[in-house]
């Protein structure tokens, strides 16, 4: 399967039943003001197979993915700040927060990862995306 983009857009796959996921989308969505970015989730099609041509490992990256023809992929809490780098002010500014190394990022992210079922809770199944958000999602 090929991955169709539009020129210039970056895609997010997110975890299409975690409460937590959907609601960074529907922020991303609301900020996203020069329309960069399009949408899926990890258990769809287009997800499995962008997991499928990076080799990524489901049972070790339980994570938010930033993917890009030209750059490729981004994984945890590298693919959030490079994301809201995106958004324009003041979210923007959070891309400092890359001089930290990752492994102390993603020790953060990894922890709040691990816990968004129990404290944000979970669906049963993946988010429709509305009339108006549809060409938004692959």
């Amino acid at each position: 399967m090929s991955i169709d983009l539009e020129k210039n857009k970056q895609l997010i796959l997110f975890d299409g039943v975690c409460n937590l996921c959907d609601a960074s989308v529907q922020y991303v969505i609301k900020h996203d003001i020069n329309d960069l970015f399009r949408y899926t989730t990890l258990q769809g099609e287009v997800g499995q197979a962008i997991i499928k041509k990076y080799g990524v490992d489901t049972d070790k990256m339980d994570s938010i993915l930033l993917y890009s023809p030209e750059n490729g992929i981004s994984y945890k809490s590298t693919a959030a700040l490079k994301i809201a780098s995106k958004l324009g002010f003041p979210r923007h500014l959070m891309v400092v927060f890359l001089i930290v190394p990752a492994f102390i990022r993603n020790w953060v992210y990894d922890f709040i990862a691990q816990n968004r079922y129990k404290w944000y809770g979970k669906k049963e199944e993946c988010m429709i995306p509305t009339k108006e958000l549809k060409s938004k999602f692959l």
